[in-house]
């Protein structure tokens, strides 16, 4: 069976999404995460980022909004006023929760552009050895953001956003 066209952009935009974590440096205390906006009605991405791409401790979610923002400028608070078309978030790894840095957690930083990041698609869910259970998927949903699975990229998600760490 072939698939849907709608099924191959969604899996194109993943491997984008893979190709960009790869870009993330190995680090035994980070997880190499890619991630890109797309506008919904034409697929034009946005905005794309990956872990450690700007200073500080960032995530790939957390990269793409802060480009944004500066691309229009204005804050990553500021984007739910100036962003008007509905977008699609494509991230390797499921939206952490919480971070262990104490900065905000992506789940936190999608729900506050809700109104116009209406669905987040994942390659992988986060696995429990990252920062334990992930109840992210649950909380998106519940704060009106649809959350969707593409398969067939886990082993590879999983083994570029772990390059870098050691078994214990």
């Amino acid at each position: 069976m072939m698939d849907s066209p709608a099924s191959q952009d969604h899996k194109t935009s993943m491997q984008h999404a893979l190709e960009l974590a790869k870009k993330s440096p190995p680090k035994p205390t980070n997880f190499r995460v890619g991630a890109i906006l797309k506008r919904l009605e034409d697929g034009h991405i946005s905005a794309e980022g990956y872990t450690l791409e700007l200073e500080g401790n960032t995530h790939a979610e957390e990269c793409c909004l802060l480009k944004l923002a500066e691309e229009h400028s204005t804050t990553e608070e500021g984007l739910e006023a100036v962003m008007k078309s509905p977008h699609v978030l494509y991230t390797t790894v499921e939206p952490c929760f919480k971070r262990l840095s104490g900065k905000l957690p992506c789940v936190e930083r999608i729900l506050r552009q809700k109104s116009w990041i209406k669905k987040v698609y994942v390659g992988v869910l986060e696995p429990e050895t990252f920062v334990g259970k992930n109840p992210g998927r649950q909380l998106l949903e519940e704060g009106g953001v649809e959350v969707h699975y593409i398969p067939g990229f886990e082993e590879e998600i999983l083994a570029v956003a772990a390059a870098g760490h050691t078994a214990s």
